[in-house]
């Protein structure tokens, strides 16, 4: 059985999100979808609102499961037997950070990365974007589900 994992904050999950999502899925057997707990960081979700978001976003896909992990990336890998880490890229600036955690990864644990470019129509799209636009009450409903988007204005909301 082919698995990878798609880790992420999803701080909220976004369109550009879900096409990788989907995409890796039509590539693998089974594709865990993990948010990344850090305690560090201040969310506008919780990890389990995130988790709830993905899991709806997705229910339509007969392979992929929504998890959350905190720690080493690799070690959550070794211990589900994931091969693979599948990131998106969506300029070359991702690709320089991306690419020194691949090569971290895979000498740490043996664990290789697929890079996945971006659709086009989601290349400059990022959550913190997405959080800071929906702050300022800005539209972002063509940016995120319909779902997603109703709990990003009941969140950010001003009024």
């Amino acid at each position: 059985m082919r698995r990878a994992l798609c880790p992420g904050s999803f701080d909220p999950v976004t369109n550009g999100h879900l096409d990788i999502i989907g995409r890796t899925a039509a590539l693998y057997d089974e594709v865990v979808v993990a948010v990344f707990v850090n305690q560090s960081k201040s969310s506008l979700f919780t990890v389990d609102e995130r988790r709830e978001m993905l899991q709806d976003e997705t229910r339509h896909y007969g392979n992929v499961a929504i998890d959350t992990f905190e720690g080493l990336v690799v070690d959550y890998c070794r211990a589900r037997e994931i091969p693979v880490i599948v990131k998106g890229l969506r300029a070359v600036s991702d690709f320089d950070y991306e690419l020194q955690m691949a090569q971290m990864n895979r000498g740490l644990a043996g664990i290789d990365t697929l890079f996945m470019p971006t659709n086009p129509e989601y290349s400059f799209l990022a959550s913190s974007l997405v959080k800071e636009i929906a702050k300022w009450g800005g539209d972002v409903s063509s940016l995120v589900p319909p779902d997603v988007f109703t709990r990003l204005k009941e969140r950010t909301s001003t009024g």
